[in-house]
């Protein structure tokens, strides 16, 4: 097997990509909402670097050991992607996984014993999802939104930041985290079906986990509408006003309409587009 081979199998079971967007999440928060010191002073503080590096382990870590218990699930939703990844082997995913993590708590250490305690229990909170929780109805999906924005109350911590704005955004991106993970079980039921996963699609139906994800956008246009309100938000603003809510507001009736993996998968991606693209607005801030 060809080492580039392994290499684009392991990026894909890591999420490399998701993890460079968390990096690039966090940096810019840190740079445009958390601190008021200089752009400079910011990129190269080894304390900062040690909290977003620490975290990004932590979360290849988490990609590992979901992909290691969701292999035969993910083989009915997406043949192509596991096939890729199954290039890389099961003991060579559970070496990697104890070596990221191991790795994360180290780096941890450079900080503060409390990042060390925060990251393992970050660690054991990742693995208990995948091994226990994602399986319990609802519960699964609200867990995996906490533990997808967890890292970025570790840069809260750390610059001792707990504005309202902050929560607010904080909100924001967990609505749309969840609505996210319920398309994606409205995508999988097949595979969900097949293996005896309970989703709220699966024991409920798709017209409930519809009206779930409708109140969760509903929600997210909240916190959208007190953003704006904010004077701290700045340029953003533009953002919430022009981007989210007109997406969002397309992102409905494609919901009701939709019946296959296809329409699905659209909105599934058009999420991850809000999402992305509110990234990088974080820039937008403080102008």
């Amino acid at each position: 097997m060809l080492p580039f081979e392994k290499f684009i199998g392991l990026f894909s079971v890591v999420r490399g990509y998701n993890i460079m967007m968390i990096c690039i999440a966090q940096y810019l928060t840190a740079i445009f909402i958390l601190s008021r010191q200089p752009l400079r002073q910011v990129l190269l503080d080894p304390r900062l670097f040690a909290i977003v590096l620490a975290g990004a382990l932590a979360v290849a870590g988490g990609y590992i050991i979901n992909a290691f218990y969701d292999q035969e699930k993910d083989l009915i939703n997406k043949p192509t992607r596991t096939l890729m990844e199954r290039m890389v082997g099961q003991h060579t995913k559970l070496s990697l996984y104890f070596i990221l993590n191991f790795l994360s708590v180290i780096v941890a250490s450079y900080v503060s014993f409390r990042a060390v305690l925060f990251f393992s229990i970050y660690i054991f909170m990742m693995w208990f999802y995948s091994h226990r929780i994602k399986k319990i109805v609802l519960v699964g999906n609200i867990v995996s939104g906490i533990l997808s924005i967890i890292p970025f109350f570790a840069i809260f911590v750390y610059y001792h930041n707990f504005q309202k704005i902050i929560f607010v955004h904080a909100a924001f991106l967990y609505y749309l985290l969840l609505a996210k993970d319920f398309v994606k079980d409205l995508q999988n039921i097949k595979g969900d079906f097949a293996l005896g996963y309970h989703t709220i699609a699966t024991d409920y139906g798709e017209r409930s986990s519809k009206q779930l994800i409708t109140v969760l956008i509903g929600l997210t246009l909240v916190c959208i509408y007190f953003l704006t309100a904010f004077p701290d938000t700045g340029s953003m603003k533009y953002y919430f006003i022009l981007t989210a809510i007109i997406l969002l507001g397309g992102f409905l009736p494609i919901l009701w309409k939709g019946r296959t993996q296809i329409h699905y998968a659209f909105l599934r991606n058009l999420l991850k587009v809000i999402i992305v693209v509110g990234v990088f607005c974080i820039a937008l801030i403080r102008r």
